[in-house]
């Protein structure tokens, strides 16, 4: 008897919720749908309502005045013209405005009249509405008006200032229970561009700002194309300020408009200080000088410099935009640098010349030539090599979010070479490709992956400088292992480098809060002396803690590698993107 009554009771009233249901919108607030809840209804009213505030009992009646009116509102706004509606104020403080709403029938939609006329209609790419405004649908206002924005907004980007709609009627009939729609659009004639002229707070040449502009004078207007020269401007590092305008009520007879360009030049010079940590390379210290701008030509000038405990790097160049200015640079280049671990020790002079240009595909192409000796040791064995490397780079990018994504990848693929009969002391060409990805799903569940592939053909590899060997192992490589803990290793067991490298790593994470995450993964990978020795790779695996800062993923990971004589148990920090 006592087990059955609570059963009885949840029956009933679940029977009851068939028919009704009554839920607080706010303090002082219950609505009841009849027959049955509306989730689309119920949302609409909550949302002309808004948060309701507590009242005493004189209050809330003067209240219920205005909730009768923005629920009616809300109802006709979704096609429910036949419905009934009553309210009541239960006293007391604070007071309880009670709602009861039977929507009725819902108006649908009889005739559906889209039109389009004027200059547009030659036009593939304007487009009429497409959505729920279809006959037999139900009526919503919304749609109603969503269509209207859809003829404005096209008019808008693409220049049809003189439109106008010849006719735009909503017609319903509640006791019929139809609504017929007719929106007439006259595009009229399109504006063109004119010329671009600039007003800058700097010393830029003006053919020189004319390279930035991706279009010329008579071409047919476009929103899109003032977005572009508007975002080249502001990326192009030369300015702090940027103001596109193109003024309809300044087109000539022939409906051109002219587009003025207004530019607040940034600060000429910039120096960044840095600092940093890795388990690999330990503290560091960067610094970064620009001369963003040395003439009215746009030719920049830098210094770098970068100081860990295993290397030192002091670099200056010079780069030349070309034309158009945003796609095609020329930067020439030198640096001195040292590196320094266990009994290896390299020091390389170079100097390069790289042409860079991106497709508009988003792929990046650099060519290079650089010439560079490097002197280097290993143990008490000592060599020096002169080489002249062209090279050919592409990479590509592709992410949602700059500092900290949710959906991404990256491709890079670098080849170089150099023979002894031009300029070099050894034949050598290498190939190296990488790889990363990440794919977030369902908000909380993070997985990454990575792949990283190199090979050296060569035919004198004791005279291949340390730089262009192969080492694995470290927090960007092999988790578990040392920095370049694996290669191959020389006849006095010294490691000397590889011909041919592979990592890869896969890793989950789930996301705790915005700022925290936990991860697992696992590494796999070596660097080699023959490729068939790649089919036994050596294996880290472990998990980690992520924090999001302001500047990237803080990664801390504990690894263990599976390695019986190499690696072991080891701690890894590192601060970057993932991708």
């Amino acid at each position: 008897m006592n087990s059955a009554f609570p059963r009885f009771t949840r029956l009933l009233v679940g029977g009851f919720l068939l028919l009704w249901v009554e839920t607080g919108l706010g303090a002082g607030l219950a609505l009841t749908l009849l027959p049955e809840d509306n989730p689309e209804v119920r949302a609409n009213i909550q949302a002309y309502l808004g948060e309701i505030q507590p009242r005493n009992t004189r209050e809330m009646r003067r209240y219920s005045r205005f909730a009768r009116g923005e629920i009616s509102k809300a109802l006709e706004a979704l096609g429910y013209y036949q419905y009934q509606l009553q309210l009541q104020v239960i006293e007391g403080d604070p007071a309880t405005l009670e709602v009861r709403v039977e929507p009725g029938e819902r108006v649908l939609l009889g005739q559906v009249s889209l039109g389009l006329e004027g200059e547009a209609l030659q036009q593939a790419d304007f487009t009429l509405p497409s959505g729920r405004l279809v006959s037999g649908h139900p009526l919503n206002h919304s749609d109603y008006e969503a269509a209207k924005r859809h003829f404005r907004n096209q008019a808008l980007s693409y220049g049809y200032f003189a439109s106008r709609f010849t006719r735009q009627e909503l017609l319903v009939d509640p006791d019929a229970g139809v609504a017929d729609v007719f929106l007439h659009f006259d595009s009229g004639p399109r504006y063109r561009l004119g010329e671009v002229t600039f007003q800058q707070q700097g010393s830029l040449d003006e053919d020189f700002l004319q390279t930035f502009v991706g279009f010329v004078a008579g071409m047919p207007y476009s929103s899109q194309q003032l977005s572009q020269l508007s975002r080249d401007l502001r990326e192009s590092g030369y300015f702090e300020e940027v103001f596109v305008d193109a003024d309809p009520d300044r087109a000539d007879d022939n409906l051109h408009l002219p587009v003025d360009v207004s530019l607040k030049a940034r600060e000429p010079r910039t120096l960044n200080l840095g600092l940093g940590f890795s388990t690999d390379t330990g503290p560091r210290a960067s610094a970064n000088w620009v001369e963003h701008w040395v003439n009215e030509q746009g030719l920049r000038r830098g210094v770098d410099a970068q100081i860990s405990q295993p290397e030192q790097t002091l670099g200056g160049w010079y780069e030349f935009p070309l034309d158009p200015p945003m796609t095609d640079k020329l930067r020439v280049s030198s640096d001195i640098t040292r590196e320094v671990y266990d009994d290896q020790e390299s020091r390389r002079y170079g100097a390069s010349l790289q042409w860079f240009y991106k497709h508009a595909n988003g792929w990046e192409r650099v060519l290079s030539l650089r010439g560079e000796r490097e002197e280097y040791y290993v143990g008490e064995d000592r060599g020096a090599t002169w080489l002249t490397l062209p090279g050919l780079s592409y990479g590509f990018l592709q992410t949602d979010r700059r500092i900290d994504p949710t959906q991404g990848y990256r491709l890079q693929v670098d080849m170089e070479g150099s023979r002894e009969s031009i300029l070099a002391d050894v034949d050598i060409f290498q190939l190296r490709l990488m790889a990363r990805g990440l794919v977030t799903l369902l908000d909380r569940h993070r997985l990454l992956a990575r792949l990283r592939l190199g090979a050296t053909a060569t035919n004198e590899f004791e005279r291949v400088p340390l730089s262009m060997r192969f080492f694995a192992g470290g927090d960007q490589s092999l988790r578990g292992y040392d920095y370049q803990e694996l290669s191959p290793l020389g006849d006095d067991g010294r490691q000397i480098g590889g011909r041919y490298l592979m990592t890869t790593g896969v890793e989950y994470q789930w996301v705790v809060n915005s700022s925290w995450r936990l991860a697992v993964f696992a590494d796999g990978g070596n660097a080699v002396a023959e490729p068939q020795e790649l089919k036994e790779p050596k294996w880290g695996v472990g998990f980690g803690i992520r924090w999001v800062s302001p500047v990237g993923p803080l990664r801390l990971d504990l690894a263990e590698s599976l390695d019986d004589e190499l690696g072991g148990t080891r701690l890894h920090l590192t601060l970057g993107p993932e991708i």
